[in-house]
């Protein structure tokens, strides 16, 4: 089962419910981010900013979501989202693909993983966000920057838009 979210849905939903996300940092949010040395209230924040979906009353990162040429996907299992996104690489180049809790771009971070669909592995993805928002960190050395540079690595107007959405889902988080 495919459940489509145009982009701009899931981005405005993910700034119109920070209020209703899980007020608690999961614990294995905190041990990835622990592993990489970053906040873990950031990490949980970008994960619910790049694959958010509505569960139960709350706003919750979801695995198993993709984003192909702007379009939002989510779907029930990883074995779903597994044969859409094999189906998607056939039309669709690897640089307009993003996947997973982080919603990690196959064209330019794939690399990480041994194959696309690796990339649907909760922990994994994870690792490889975490490993990115440090990255962006130690290059500017400030976490709003990395924020915003995660999303758009050359920074701009899109960089500082998505910022400003991480940041509001991180005012609604518990420390």
């Amino acid at each position: 089962m495919v459940v489509r979210f145009p982009l701009i849905l899931i981005l405005a939903g993910a700034v119109a419910l920070p209020a209703q996300a899980s007020r608690d940092v999961p614990e294995g949010y905190r041990r990835v981010a622990n592993q990489a040395g970053i906040p873990a209230q950031i990490l949980y924040a970008v994960a619910l900013t790049e694959s958010g979906a509505r569960v139960r009353q709350h706003t919750r990162p979801w695995p198993w979501t993709l984003n192909v040429a702007g379009q939002g996907y989510r779907y029930a299992t990883r074995e779903n989202a597994c044969r859409a996104l094999r189906q998607f690489l056939r039309t669709t180049a690897p640089r307009r693909i993003d996947v997973g809790l982080g919603q990690i771009n196959l064209g330019w971070n794939g690399h990480y993983f041994s194959t696309p669909c690796d990339m649907l592995a909760p922990y994994l993805n994870l690792n490889v966000a975490a490993s990115l928002l440090r990255q962006r960190f130690e290059r500017w050395q400030n976490w709003q920057e990395a924020v915003g540079r995660y999303h758009r690595p050359a920074g701009g107007k899109p960089a500082q838009r998505y910022r400003q959405t991480v940041f509001r889902h991180l005012r609604g988080l518990s420390s």
